[in-house]
Parts: C-alpha cells; sequence; structure tokens
C-alpha cells in the first residue's frame, strides 16, 4: 500500500506544478477555483472512479469525506500557523476572508445538501443534481472572473485617459513563457496519467492492509486516502502562506473551491461509478459507518465555516481547527467497525 501511495503523491505534486503554472497565463483566483481544484481533487477523482466501479461505494465516499475533513481542518490550520508566525516572510494579524463570501455560501450549502440526500442513499437523480450544483459553481466563478477583470479594465482606463487599447493581464514575450507553460502541460498530462494508473491498485491494497488490521475499509479511506491526494496541496498552502497576504487569499480560495469540488463532482462521479457497477438505478445505501462519517464532516465543515464567516481568521482559528482534526481522528475509531461494509 505505501508503494502505491507513494507513487499517488508523487503525481499529485506533477499535476499541482502543472496547473499552478498554468494558473499564471489564464489568472490565478479563476484557475485556482476551477483548473487548480479540479487538479488537486483528481487523486481524489481517480480514487472514487476505480472503487465505486468496483462496488466499493463505502470507500468512494469515505475518501471525499476524508479529503474535506482534513483540508477544512488541518489544511487550513497549519496555513493559519504560518501566515500569522514568524514563519511568514511577513506575518499577518489574521487572513481576511471576506472576499469569498460566495464560496462560503456555496461549500455551506453543497455541505448540508449532500448530507440530506444520503438520508435514502445516492441514486442517479442525485448524481444529476451534484454534477448540476458543480455547473452552477463553474458558472458563476466565470462570472465573477470577467466582473473583477472589467473592473480592473476600467480602473487602467480612468487612469490612462486616451488609450483605447490598454493590456491588462501582461506576459514577457519570447521563448521563455512558452518553454515554461509546454514543461507545465507536460507535468499536468503526466500527474494526471500517474494518478489513473495508481488510483486502481492503490484501492486494492487498502482493502487489503483493511483485513490486516481490523479496521474497516472507510475508515481507512478516510484517514489514509487524502494523504496522497491532498498533500500537494498541504505543501503548496505552505508556501504561499509565506508569502503574506495574497498568498494566503489564494491558498484559502483553493481549499474552499476543491472542498465544493468535493461535495459535487466527487459525488457526482461517485454516482456514476456505482451506475456503471450496478447498472442505472444502482443506490449507494447509508450504512451506519457512513451515517456516522457524514454526519461528523458535515458538523466540522460548518463549525470550520462558521469562523470563516468573520472579517478575518487567525491563530486562534488555527488552534481550534488542528484541536477539530485531532478529535475527530479518535472519533473514527469509536465508530462501528463493520469490516464487511465497503
Amino acid at each position: 500500500m505505501l508503494l502505491w501511495l507513494a507513487e499517488l503523491t508523487g503525481a499529485s505534486f506533477l499535476l499541482s506544478y502543472g496547473a499552478e503554472h498554468l494558473s499564471k497565463k489564464y489568472g490565478a483566483k479563476f484557475v485556482g477555483r476551477t483548473l487548480l481544484s479540479v487538479a488537486t481533487t483528481l487523486p481524489e477523482i481517480a480514487i472514487v472512479i476505480y472503487a465505486a466501479a468496483d462496488g466499493l461505494y463505502g470507500t468512494a465516499i469515505g475518501a471525499g469525506l476524508g479529503s474535506n475533513l482534513l483540508m477544512m481542518t488541518l489544511g487550513l490550520s497549519i496555513m493559519l500557523l504560518i501566515a500569522t508566525t514568524r514563519l511568514s516572510k511577513a506575518p499577518l494579524k489574521g487572513v481576511d476572508v471576506t472576499t469569498f463570501k460566495l464560496d462560503k455560501i456555496f461549500l455551506l450549502a453543497t455541505a448540508v445538501i449532500s448530507a440530506v440526500l444520503f438520508i435514502d442513499g445516492y441514486n442517479f437523480i442525485d448524481g444529476f443534481i451534484f454534477a448540476g450544483m458543480f455547473g452552477a459553481y463553474l458558472i458563476m466563478a466565470l462570472m465573477e472572473m470577467k466582473a473583477e477583470s472589467k473592473a480592473k479594465k476600467e480602473v487602467v482606463e480612468a487612469g490612462n485617459p486616451g488609450h483605447k487599447v490598454v493590456k491588462v493581464d501582461g506576459g514577457l514575450p519570447g521563448k521563455g513563457p512558452n518553454r515554461e507553460m509546454t514543461k507545465a502541460m507536460l507535468a499536468f498530462v503526466a500527474g494526471t496519467a500517474g494518478i489513473f494508473f495508481g488510483a486502481s491498485p492503490f484501492i486494492e491494497s487498502l482493502e487489503g492492509f483493511s483485513l490486516e488490521v481490523g479496521v474497516s475499509v472507510i475508515i481507512l479511506a478516510v484517514i489514509i486516502s487524502p494523504i496522497a491526494g491532498e498533500m500537494p496541496e498541504k505543501i503548496s498552502m505552505m508556501l504561499l502562506a509565506r508569502k503574506g497576504a495574497a498568498g494566503a487569499s489564494i491558498a484559502v480560495a483553493n481549499v474552499l473551491g476543491s472542498k465544493i469540488l468535493n461535495n459535487t463532482l466527487l459525488l457526482a462521479v461517485a454516482v456514476f461509478g456505482a451506475m456503471y457497477h450496478g447498472g442505472f438505478y444502482a443506490n449507494i445505501a447509508l450504512n451506519p459507518i457512513l451515517e456516522y462519517q457524514m454526519i461528523l464532516v458535515t458538523v466540522v465543515t460548518i463549525g470550520a465555516l462558521i469562523m470563516m464567516f468573520k472579517k478575518e481568521i487567525g491563530l486562534k482559528v488555527g488552534i481550534i481547527l488542528a484541536v477539530m482534526y485531532i478529535v475527530s481522528l479518535f472519533i473514527q475509531f469509536l465508530l462501528p467497525q463493520d469490516l464487511t461494509l465497503h
């Protein structure tokens, strides 16, 4: 299992590198919400696809829940710890989160909706609902990007009267950027291929390890799967947090965007994978372990978001989030451990 976990982690680094450099060309905030968020979610998507297609529905849902649990607590906690202390090149008293109001509302709504829909299990109708919510989020991000771009252009034009053509998003001409974009694209493709190559054997090894240690594969999926998928994102957050206010802001945008994807695109993929395995009317049924996991992750997500509805979040919030993650890990092993539930 460790071999395939390492393979997935390495592929995720390539993917993250490629997406981050592509964002320089297409705009950091929009790409952070869309391309970069999809890229950092691809490991989970691959794991969910293979798990659901093999009939391991519990493992598929557990992997997505684990990702949300990890990044909404420990991920944000580490970022705040760095951004507000001497670990940062420009320490902040707090990270401004007022510009992400729509993202926070969207994440709160998708977390609650996904939990409510799971009461009677997920079926094809829910799959289309999740896909629709993902599409709505992309449209929202696109509209906001266009509005911000238009506002910036108007500001520049106001400062340069008489100039009809204003280049807002400049770039350096020559071969340098082209080589960099080619390198980023190749890394993105290589990372994607590596993720889908390693996801299937990782799921198989995870199931075998579950039987060896006597812990439900669902619990292991919640705890272990996010390590491969979220490690590059956590490291990117650390590097961004050291750059001051702008970097910390981008890190927050990426976390919120990727967790919204988990509550929409990832769940849609799980449902469609189940339909591939069990037919059009396949149902991902609620079982005791998944019920407790869904409640736990939804409560943690709402708790984290409540703290983020303030103007700023700082070191105190980071400490609370870290404690929430430790407590949630302890709770994992108090949950039912029926090894027959996949």
